[in-house]
């Protein structure tokens, strides 16, 4: 809900962009989250597959 709040699009921004070094920060700051969470994504499925063979329960 937060995002449709803040529908400032990555191209209106880069087009009032005072520098490129702006323009770095935010291509890094919008792909950053979605990368975040994919790896995350990545280390708990690693984690329980790991431990799937080990016992039949998972206990956190």
């Amino acid at each position: 809900m937060i995002t449709l709040l803040q529908d400032v699009g990555i191209e209106e921004k880069i087009k009032n962009a005072p520098d490129s070094g702006y323009e770095i920060g935010v291509f890094i700051g919008s792909y950053l989250p979605f990368v975040v969470l994919v790896v995350m994504a990545y280390l708990f499925y690693r984690y329980y597959q790991k431990n799937k063979g080990d016992n039949d329960q998972i206990e956190l």
